[in-house]
C-alpha cells in the first residue's frame, strides 16, 4: 500500500499546500480519498494514471474536500482516456451523496453522471463492512464535524490498514476504530487555540494518537497557523509512543506487507 499527499492544506489559499486529497495505490487499485479542486494539478503532476482510478472517497461535502470531483467529472466524459474505459468508477460518501452529484450534474446541462464508462455513487452506512475497491476492504464511522462526515478504515489483501480521519471533532471513538493501524492520516488544524469544536488542534489530535497506538501518524490539515511553528519541537512535548510526521504535498509513504492471520 502507497499514498501520496496531494493536498495536506485546508480551505484557506496557500502557497504550498493543496487543500484535501491522497493517492492510494495497492497492488490490485487506486482510490482517491477526497478530491479538492486544487488538488486536481497536483494530480496530474504526479504523473499517476487518473483514467484507471478505481474509486474516490469523499469524506464529507465542504468544498475543500468534494470542490474538485464535479470537474473531475466533467473532464471525464470528455477525456480521450476515458472513452474505451469498461470498468465501473465508483464514488463513495455519506448519505446526501447522490442527490448532490445530480444537483452539479444538472448545472448548465454539465451532465456529470453520463459517463462514457459505468459510473456507480454508494452511500455508505457507518459501521458497514464493504469493497472500496479490489482488494480493498472499508468500513466507515461518523465523526463530529458535519452531519455526512465520515472517517474510513481501510485493510488491502496484504493486511496494510491505513485511517483516514478527515475534518473531525474530538471523539475518543476515533482512537478505538483507528486502534494499531500501520498509518493513521489525522487531521490537526491548528496548532493550539482551537476556536471551534469541529477540527482538531495538536494536543487533541496526539491524544487520539497514543490511544490509538498506530506504526506511523501523519498530521495534516493544516491551517496556515502551522507556517510558523516548529513541528518536530511541539510534537515531541507530547512523548509519542510512534512516528509522527507532518503532511506536506507531495509526501509518499509506503506501508508494510503483511501476512493475515
Amino acid at each position: 500500500m502507497q499514498l501520496t499527499v496531494l493536498g495536506s492544506g485546508t480551505a484557506v489559499p496557500h502557497p504550498k499546500r493543496a487543500s484535501s486529497a491522497y493517492w492510494l495505490q495497492t497492488s490490485e487499485a487506486t482510490v482517491l480519498l477526497d478530491l479538492s479542486v486544487f488538488a486536481l494539478g497536483k494530480l496530474l503532476a504526479e504523473g499517476f494514471e487518473w483514467h484507471n482510478l478505481d474509486a474516490i472517497w469523499i469524506s464529507h461535502f465542504h468544498l475543500d474536500h468534494i470542490g474538485g470531483l464535479p470537474a473531475f467529472l466533467f473532464g471525464t466524459r470528455h477525456a480521450e482516456e476515458m472513452q474505451g474505459r469498461k470498468k465501473p468508477l465508483q464514488i463513495f460518501g455519506g448519505p446526501g451523496l447522490k442527490q448532490l452529484l445530480k444537483g452539479f450534474s444538472g448545472l448548465s446541462d454539465y451532465k456529470l453522471l453520463d459517463q462514457p464508462f459505468p459510473l456507480d455513487i454508494v452511500e455508505v452506512e457507518p459501521l458497514e463492512k464493504f469493497e472500496i475497491a479490489p482488494g480493498i476492504e472499508a468500513v466507515a464511522l461518523k465523526t463530529p464535524h458535519t452531519e455526512e462526515s465520515l472517517a474510513v478504515h481501510l485493510r488491502d489483501r496484504d493486511s496494510s490498514t491505513l485511517v483516514y480521519t478527515s475534518d473531525t471533532g474530538f471523539t475518543e471513538t476515533l482512537a478505538a476504530f483507528a486502534r494499531r493501524v500501520d498509518l493513521l492520516i489525522i487531521e490537526a488544524s491548528f496548532p493550539f487555540d482551537n476556536p471551534t469544536e469541529n477540527h482538531l488542534e495538536l494536543a487533541q489530535a496526539m491524544y487520539v494518537i497514543r490511544k490509538a497506538e498506530p506504526t506511523l501518524a501523519v498530521l495534516t490539515h493544516l491551517y496556515p497557523y502551522w507556517d510558523d511553528i516548529d513541528f518536530d519541537s511541539e510534537v515531541a512535548k507530547f512523548a509519542p509512543q510512534c512516528e509522527v510526521v507532518q503532511a506536506f504535498d507531495g509526501l509518499k509513504l509506503v506501508l508494510p506487507s503483511k501476512t493475515r492471520n
